[in-house]
């Protein structure tokens, strides 16, 4: 039963880490004002890159920093177009979401020789740093997860810098009377964002999943906006959501694993459960949570 209640616990700890850093990324870019839905991209792009770099390398951390790169440089490019060429919020979004689709479908069979799937060598994947029977284990990602949780809601709370981005967010008119360079803090926030989901992405492959597949985001990047706006923009409720959104994937794999609880409840059901827990979660607290003012509007200076 013991075994049980942490073969649980680590497995929504584990699931929740692409997730609460997405969130928490989408919501400091969207606390500086720049909406990003191109997070499901970004997550697919950067676990194709991060495996391949880890391999190139033979080191999982470099294959993290390389989703981060890789995040990095999608974040650029989407504020780029929002913050200086004054673009739609969305459609960059949308184009970053089909370009990954294109890029790893494309960059299976050509990299790796599969057009399906492709498993990570367990040499150039992240060493647990708990592991216990039964194949339970904790990832070190899941203690940087927290850490980066709780130091971005340090900083964008506590700290001169987090006021600057928020203010940017809620009122850059009046941002921008008292100095503040409102196109910098949009752009540099929209980066920070994108290389958590970097970093988030990679993870799902060189350390969590262990492989490459047009699918391996599985939708966690539109999750994470979800848990975004579930979290009111706040990195330590998104760290909460996350890790529910986090129990309800694990599960769904953990009840496939199980053939007693199959017979009473269809695979494919529990399968579909982290889904239906957010659209019931965003549909309970639609109306009760505000977005920043300012959030998706390009700003021009007057």
């Amino acid at each position: 039963m013991m075994e049980t209640i942490l073969a649980l616990i680590f497995g929504a700890l584990t699931a929740m880490v692409p997730v609460v850093l997405t969130s928490v990324g989408a919501a400091v870019s969207e606390r500086a004002g720049i909406v990003n839905i191109g997070y499901e991209g970004i997550l697919l792009m950067s676990a194709f890159f991060g495996a391949m770099f880890a391999e190139m390398s033979g080191n999982p951390w470099i294959g993290l920093l390389g989703g981060a790169f890789v995040g990095m440089l999608l974040g650029m490019l989407h504020g780029f177009i929002t913050v200086y060429l004054k673009g739609d919020h969305v459609i960059p979004g949308i184009g970053v979401n089909l370009l990954a689709l294109g890029v790893v479908a494309f960059g299976l069979p050509a990299y790796w020789g599969t057009a399906g799937q492709h498993v990570v060598p367990n040499t150039v994947r992240i060493e647990p740093i708990i592991s216990l029977a039964q194949g339970i284990s904790l990832s070190p990602m899941v203690i940087v997860t927290i850490l980066i949780t709780l130091v971005t809601h340090w900083v964008l709370f506590r700290t001169p810098l987090g006021l600057r981005i928020r203010a940017v967010g809620e009122n850059p008119e009046a941002a921008d009377a008292l100095g503040l360079n409102v196109e910098k803090y949009r752009f540099l926030a929209t980066v920070y964002g994108a290389v958590l989901a970097g970093i988030g992405g990679a993870y799902m492959s060189v350390d969590w999943l262990g492989t490459v597949t047009k699918t391996v985001s599985n939708g966690r990047g539109f999750i994470a906006l979800a848990n975004m706006v579930f979290s009111g923009w706040n990195p330590l409720r998104a760290l909460g959501g996350g890790f529910m959104f986090g129990f309800f994937d694990y599960l769904s794999s953990w009840v496939a694993t199980n053939p007693s609880i199959k017979q009473v409840i269809p695979e494919q059901f529990i399968a579909t459960l982290p889904y239906i827990v957010t659209l019931i979660v965003v549909s309970g607290i639609i109306g009760k949570v505000r977005a920043p003012k300012a959030d998706g509007k390009p700003y021009k200076r007057e």
